[in-house]
């Protein structure tokens, strides 16, 4: 049995990533962490709805960037209505969507920080967004000629230049 095939078989619900076939699981977030993640979400799917430019899906939710080693659970995804990633009504993401979201959770700063930054950048996601709960300090990460570029690094609020939107939390 291959490493994502084991992966695929794992319950649902449970909080496990699959990265280059190393399996990495996490416990469930704190409610810092879910307060910030709701204020993101409204403001992303209030801005989508408005403008019709596209959707965006809250974790859980597995997005497979390629069908063998890595499939990640970011805590928000965001899918233009440009983007030719799969989005299958029954079942998950597969390729890269234009943005994704996480917040930091105690103990993982170096995941999303390095290992999800890496990975996020090697598949091309336009922009990732860092954000930091206690101190609500952000990070913007914009994908440029094939890697990323700080975009923006501010205190309880974001520019994005996909979006061409600032949020405020």
């Amino acid at each position: 049995m291959t490493t994502m095939e084991l992966y695929k078989i794992l319950p649902e619900g449970l909080r496990a990533e699959i990265i280059d076939s190393q399996i990495y699981m996490s416990p469930a977030p704190f409610m810092i962490h879910q307060r910030i993640l709701n204020k993101i979400n409204n403001k992303l799917f209030n801005y989508l709805e408005e403008t019709g430019h596209g959707e965006v899906v809250i974790a859980p939710m597995d997005v497979f960037f390629d069908e063998e080693k890595t499939s990640v659970q970011p805590d928000l995804a965001v899918l233009l209505n440009a983007n030719p990633a799969v989005r299958e009504n029954s079942g998950h993401i597969h390729g890269s969507p234009d943005l994704l979201v996480e917040v930091l959770s105690e103990g993982n700063q170096a995941y999303d920080l390095i290992l999800k930054k890496e990975l996020y950048q090697r598949f091309g996601v336009k922009e990732y967004w860092v954000v930091e709960p206690y101190s609500k300090r952000t990070y913007v990460f914009q994908w440029i000629d094939g890697r990323y570029v700080l975009a923006g690094d501010q205190v309880g609020q974001l520019y994005s230049p996909l979006l061409k939107i600032d949020f405020k939390f």
